[in-house]
């Protein structure tokens, strides 16, 4: 009986990678209802950097899955799209190279369906605890201003803090500290 259950567990995840391949070979989805003017490429558009950035990540293999029903893989990919960015000592911010990068997250979040996204501030380790969990949540609220500011509905975003509790890198110099002063978005189902 429990080997059964195994290899039908088994059979169930192979199916599940072969359907999810199957979907990734798909290079461009057309809808039956589109007009001419809808199926111009990116290029014909004159897409900007960021519109590139997403395509260049695999926009495409979000188009494929938007024909499955299921929401949690979407927003799995989703999550692998989406970007981070970073802050500069003791700053809240936002930096001319990070509204690039939501600048693309907010145009693939428009474009795809998800239930909310959480905005996490984090820190490096300099400071107190307290002075970061503040510096974070700052950090967490200018993101989400700049989001709002870009289309994206002020109520599907949340924010929280995490200070320096929760370091991308432990280490102890301004390389690691560069890498933990951060924004890090977490996309819902």
């Amino acid at each position: 009986m429990k080997k059964n259950l195994i290899l039908t567990a088994c059979l169930l995840v192979l199916m599940g990678g072969l359907a999810l391949l199957a979907g990734c070979a798909k290079k461009q989805t057309v809808s039956a209802t589109s007009t001419p003017s809808q199926q111009q490429t990116a290029s014909e558009q004159g897409a900007g950097p960021s519109d590139t950035w997403a395509k260049d990540r695999g926009s495409d293999i979000l188009e494929a899955s938007e024909a499955q029903p299921q929401k949690p893989q979407q927003a799995a990919i989703l999550q692998d799209l989406i970007r981070d960015i970073n802050f500069d000592y003791d700053s809240s911010a936002i930096r001319p190279d990070a509204r690039e990068i939501l600048q693309a997250n907010a145009a693939l979040l428009m474009k795809h369906r998800f239930s909310s996204v959480t905005i996490e501030g984090h820190c490096d380790e300099r400071g107190t605890a307290e002075y970061n969990l503040a510096l974070g949540q700052r950090r967490a609220d200018e993101t989400k201003s700049y989001l709002v500011n870009l289309g994206i509905k002020e109520s599907v975003i949340k924010t929280v803090s995490y200070g320096e509790e929760r370091p991308l890198d432990p280490a102890s110099n301004e390389e690691a500290w560069a890498k933990n002063r951060r924004a890090h978005f977490v996309v819902h189902p």
